[in-house]
């Protein structure tokens, strides 16, 4: 079964953390989500709790072929400050392996660079953080193995993108059917 990564971080965007998870999940993708906080329970933004399955430092990067990072407010800036974090995304860059952000999460990828010359979308507003992308207003953006989302709003479609990169259409259609989307 092919493994992500989701990370939790306090203030997460608990719609497009859940979301995400559980429509990888319904296309055969194994999710391991990963607390930054040092602790196991993270708060989202609006007060859900989640527990995460491991701690960041339990985890062994190497197992998995992509990294996803839900956005929310102060998740994303979050996020952003966890240096660990950041130097795992620019190994699985640097190893031709799939990131993924959504809503203010890909102001993370953008500081780093990596959005630079490649289509990318984010939450309204955030567009000056994607250092050196090409602003896309599409709903979600794949750029090679760089996968962005608007939003909330979105939050099916960016997870079938994933679904759709990882398993084929066949099963992202499949998806799609058993939650009435088509």
């Amino acid at each position: 079964m092919k493994k992500t990564f989701l990370f939790l971080a306090t203030g997460f965007e608990e719609t497009e953390a859940v979301a995400t998870i559980d429509l990888l999940l319904r296309g055969g993708i194994e999710v391991v989500t990963v607390s930054i906080t040092g602790n196991n329970l993270v708060e989202g933004a609006h007060g859900i709790v989640v527990k995460a399955d491991k701690l960041f430092e339990e985890v062994d990067f190497n197992e998995g072929i992509m990294l996803v990072l839900p956005g929310g407010m102060p998740g994303a800036s979050n996020l952003n400050a966890h240096e660990n974090l950041k130097k795992h995304l620019l190994e699985y860059v640097e190893k031709g392996k799939y990131v993924a952000a959504i809503c203010a999460a890909p102001l993370v990828l953008g500081e780093l660079g990596i959005l630079k010359g490649k289509k990318a979308t984010c939450y309204p507003g955030y567009e000056s953080t994607l250092k050196g992308a090409i602003v896309s207003e599409d709903n979600v953006v794949q750029d090679g193995k760089i996968i962005t989302g608007k939003g909330p709003g979105f939050v099916f479609d960016f997870g079938l993108k994933i679904i759709t990169v990882l398993q084929g259409q066949t099963k992202s259609d499949e998806v799609s059917k058993g939650l009435l989307l088509i």
